[in-house]
């Protein structure tokens, strides 16, 4: 298969990616909210894989929403229909997404494999808001600029100190819900 052969299948595949995730962007309009407090925030993801795949998650795990910033499409097709009931907000910029959140009295974490607090250690609260980014580039913001946002570490014992961020993801909402069990109303 020659080269201009592999471009045209890559445009081909990129645009059925993008009908899929138009179609499936209307009925995502009608989802309700998760029945947990805690929201994911995607930083300038790809659009291939990943973020279908944390959507599938957090539909597993009861995500209020997902907040997607820099983020105008993505492939659905990995969520396996999750896309539909996960509430999805779209932002241009880390700082609409990080003021809305600040308002509605959420605390912003950032995950960082070396300098955060260890993830099993911590104590997060209620109405957490766990910040991923790109896959290679991080972060948009200068978080150093964001005094409120804390960042949390997942301990690691290989030589790679990094995850893929669909599996930091799902620890991440996992360790929420060990920490708030499901059915456990919230301390008055």
């Amino acid at each position: 298969m020659g080269l201009r052969q592999v471009r045209r299948r890559l445009q081909q595949q990129r645009m059925a990616a993008q009908q899929r995730f138009r179609r499936q962007k209307n009925a995502n309009l009608l989802a309700p909210s998760g029945p947990h407090d805690f929201i994911v925030i995607l930083d300038g993801l790809k659009p291939a894989f990943n973020i279908g795949k944390i959507f599938r998650s957090a539909d597993a795990f009861g995500a209020r929403e997902i907040h997607l910033i820099g983020i105008d499409f993505f492939d659905p097709a990995p969520a396996m229909g999750s896309f539909k009931w996960v509430p999805a907000r779209f932002h241009e910029r880390f700082a609409t997404c990080h003021r809305d959140l600040s308002e509605r009295g959420y605390t912003l974490f950032t995950l960082d494999p070396v300098r955060g607090t260890p993830l099993p250690g911590s104590q997060l609260p209620r109405r957490s808001a766990f910040i991923l980014g790109h896959e290679e580039n991080g972060i948009s913001a200068d978080i150093a600029a964001c005094s409120d946002i804390q960042s949390l570490s997942i301990p690691q014992f290989g030589k790679v100190q990094s995850l893929n961020v669909s599996i930091a993801a799902s620890i991440v909402m996992w360790e929420y819900l060990r920490q708030h069990p499901p059915g456990m109303a919230p301390a008055m």
